[in-house]
């Protein structure tokens, strides 16, 4: 009884963090004229004038813009214009205070559950999403968490009512965490070596298995001979017919080495989501065309040899390898920094226009959405974000204004909430 009492009030105290009281923005009715601004397009260069934004959609861009009469006008004079950023990798909407349990919904129960779908546990009233889209990112890839096979992410818009509003795109790739590789010789750890190789080829041996299960269960449906539909493997049949990704995460360099060994044994084309040791295997990724979701931007030398910028560096020689890249920000609070990891990698030598890249089309490419998202070109959606500065430059950086679908989203957050009632004082 004393426990029930516990949870029920730490569950009475949670309560008012799991939802924020700002009001997502109302479908777009009227035309708006974006005035005077710097509009990186992401594909087509930087342009100097307007951009209207009708019906949730781009619809003209350039000067001299012929607009209907009832158009709202905004002047951004000075302001740059920017596509909505895209976080990959984090598991925004899934959990609100990792210390409390009723609010954590980040993974199945099993090492083994493809049939989940992240898009079905999230919670578009998050107190954490305004603090992140207030950096300017409009666009979440939610992942499952898990230690083996994950299930499906799902790309979500970060303005909404409900999941259902949220959801942009559902089921866009199975997430594998790719077995450990090595001894950890941590003082925690107090299996031998031998027992610790062992545990790691029974998990690459269980991965075997449950592809090759997977696949049968495919061939038998494709082939009308199974009768008895199974959701877990429903989950994964679009691995192959190339309707769905598969993300692999792995960080070591032979976690990698034998990802890439795995996806040319089952035919399946992956994509690396970690990635701290890409650099390495730069030349092999970009050869055999796979992307890499890197997400160690402010990551710290993971060897005594390493340099220090490692990590830093690490975009800078991606893309000199001609390696097809994105940056993420893994998590969830802090996946705001997503633009700064960005402008970070510009200053160790990633051009600033692959950067902006790298967050806004790249990311719009891997989750099958580049004709819809990640650039600002007429025909595609009106999402995106005005800054008084360079958005990947912390002193420069504040977003002004947000729009998703054509809707203005409010650009505020509890922090800012607080900050202005106090102020006051």
């Amino acid at each position: 009884m004393k426990y029930a009492l516990s949870l029920l009030a730490a569950s009475v105290m949670a309560a008012p963090a799991l939802a924020t009281n700002i009001v997502p923005g109302s479908e777009q009715s009227t035309p708006i004229l974006l005035q005077g601004g710097t509009i990186f397009t992401v594909t087509e260069g930087r342009v100097e004038g307007d951009l209207l934004l009708e019906d949730g959609k781009i619809s003209a861009i350039g000067s001299n813009i012929n607009t209907p009469a009832d158009t709202r006008v905004i002047d951004i004079s000075g302001h740059h214009v920017y596509p909505g950023l895209i976080a990959l990798d984090t598991t925004l909407g899934i959990i609100e205070i990792s210390a409390l349990r009723a609010t954590v919904d980040t993974n199945e129960v099993g090492s083994v559950t493809p049939e989940v779908s992240a898009h079905t546990a999230y919670n578009a009233d998050s107190e954490i999403i305004p603090t992140i889209r207030y950096n300017g990112i409009t666009h979440a890839q939610v992942v499952p968490q898990g230690n083996l096979v994950r299930g499906n992410s799902s790309l979500m818009n970060l303005d909404a009512w409900s999941h259902r509003d949220a959801l942009v795109q559902a089921d866009v790739g199975m997430h594998v965490s790719w077995p450990a590789v090595g001894i950890n010789q941590s003082w925690w750890e107090s299996r031998s070596p031998e027992e610790q190789r062992r545990a790691q080829q029974q998990l690459r041996d269980q991965l075997n298995d449950v592809f090759a299960t997977a696949r049968a269960y495919s061939d038998a449906q494709q082939a009308g001979v199974q009768q008895r539909e199974d959701i877990r493997w429903e989950g994964m049949r679009g691995l192959f017919d190339g309707s769905k990704r598969l993300f692999i995460h792995a960080d070591d360099r032979r976690q990698i080495s034998q990802a890439l060994d795995f996806s040319a044994e089952q035919g399946i084309d992956i994509v690396i989501v970690g990635g701290r040791d890409a650099w390495m295997l730069a030349d092999t990724l970009a050869e055999q065309n796979v992307a890499v979701i890197f997400g160690d931007g402010y990551g710290l030398p993971a060897r005594e040899d390493d340099a220090y910028d490692t990590a830093f560096s690490t975009p800078a020689k991606l893309a000199e390898a001609g390696v097809d890249f994105a940056l993420a920000y893994p998590g969830y609070w802090d996946t705001r920094n997503l633009a700064f990891a960005a402008g970070h990698a510009v200053a160790f030598g990633l051009d600033h226009d692959a950067a902006l890249y790298s967050i806004t089309m790249a990311p719009a490419k891997l989750m099958g959405v580049e004709d819809t998202l990640g650039s600002i070109e007429v025909g595609k959606s009106a999402s995106l974000v005005v800054s008084r500065g360079d958005i990947l430059d912390p002193l420069t950086h504040s977003v002004e204004y947000m729009f998703i679908d054509g809707r203005m989203v409010q650009m505020t957050n509890k922090q800012r909430q607080l900050w202005e009632k106090y102020r006051q004082r």
